[in-house]
């Protein structure tokens, strides 16, 4: 389950907005067309098919990491706990939460076979800063996989702060599991069962429904 809930995830939060894609790029346009890169990459390069991890970590870091917020995203998985961190819990949450899903999604671009994304048309106005990019994952012989990026603009583009699977979001699944942690555990005990998950590779959100 944990493969098939993130590779759809790892395809298409491949946003890098280099040279060619400029700040101001709308955000369907800018995933659709890096998605078809990250996908090219992947299908291209016989190292990450034969789970070369260095090469693994190497995508993800270029293509990946600097298209998230990982500060909103982590202080929408703590939820009403966040103003109770301190400034040092805060950055240790932040920096054990991305490298939880950085591992996650390493793991998930192994698992990459035949699966192709078809995005959704984006009615956005000129004004808008936050919208919802949708599109599905078509896998063969299974049925689409609908995903939606919760993504808002920034003085360096659109980042993403939440994706919902199958209408299941990241955010409120990890948010769950971490109020129940820190309940019994405190913060700096998330802190510690999120430093050992990542050691592992291996993270428990909710699964999908039907999963």
């Amino acid at each position: 389950m944990l493969r098939t809930f993130f590779l759809p995830l790892a395809l298409v939060l491949g946003l890098n907005s280099g040279p060619a894609l400029a700040a101001d790029t709308p955000p369907d346009v800018l995933a659709r067309t890096t998605t078809q890169e990250v996908l090219t990459i992947l299908k291209q390069d016989k190292d990450i098919q034969n789970g070369n991890q260095s090469k693994v970590y190497q995508l993800v870091e270029a293509k990946i990491l600097p298209n998230f917020d990982f500060n909103r995203m982590t202080q929408l998985a703590v939820g009403k706990h966040w103003p109770r961190a301190t400034a040092k819990q805060k950055q240790e949450l932040v920096t054990e939460f991305r490298n939880l899903l950085v591992r996650t999604y390493s793991s998930s671009l192994t698992a990459f076979t035949n699966q192709t994304v078809e995005f959704k048309p984006l009615a956005m106005k000129p004004d808008e800063t936050d919208v919802t990019v949708r599109s599905e994952i078509r896998q063969p012989g299974g049925q689409p996989i609908p995903i939606d990026y919760s993504m808002y603009k920034t003085a360096f583009g659109w980042k993403v702060y939440d994706v919902s699977i199958d209408g299941v979001s990241l955010v409120t699944n990890y948010r769950a599991s971490f109020s129940s942690t820190i309940r019994q555990n405190g913060i700096d005990g998330l802190i510690k069962t999120l430093a050992a998950q990542s050691e592992r590779g291996t993270s428990k959100p909710a699964p999908r429904p039907g999963s």
